[in-house]
């Protein structure tokens, strides 16, 4: 049986880009990137992506989203509670078992070039983030036309 590496991992937080680009630039970043929280990254056109987070728990008050210098940083911070929970009950919460994880995160997510945030949303307990790319008029292909006849006038 032959032995082969996925390299998923390495590219799934670039958008916008291909994968050689996103591996030589996870090769340059030291230290491992967190898994939390989950997210995914779907196509939604040709030019249009999303990226979705589980961030169950978190309000749109505690997550940060920004975009600078081809990179979406989302940031999270779960606001401590001046002990409403306690005052509520007679004695401090304890768990039995603690699968939700209720910790902050920073995610950073490197844009290719003319990727652009259009617009972030929270739905049952998802964050929904939308990209576009945005390619100038100068730099898309254009279609050239054969006439049968050339423009220059060579003879002349």
């Amino acid at each position: 049986m032959r032995n082969s590496t996925d390299f998923s991992p390495l590219y799934r937080s670039f958008i916008g880009v291909d994968h050689l680009a996103s591996l030589i630039d996870k090769a340059s970043q030291p230290g491992k990137q967190s898994s939390y929280p989950p997210y995914n990254i779907e196509l939604l056109a040709e030019n249009q992506y999303r990226i979705t987070m589980a961030v169950a728990g978190f309000s749109e008050d505690d997550i940060d989203i920004e975009s600078k210098d081809n990179s979406l940083i989302i940031v999270g911070t779960k606001q401590v509670a001046a002990n409403s929970d306690q005052e509520n009950t007679s004695a401090p919460r304890h768990f039995l078992h603690q699968g939700i994880a209720e910790r902050n995160f920073e995610r950073k997510f490197q844009l290719g070039e003319h990727v652009k945030v259009i617009g972030a949303f929270m739905e049952n307990g998802l964050l929904h983030v939308d990209l576009e790319r945005e390619v100038p008029e100068a730099l898309k292909p254009r279609k050239i036309a054969i006439n049968g006849k050339s423009l220059l006038n060579v003879n002349s």
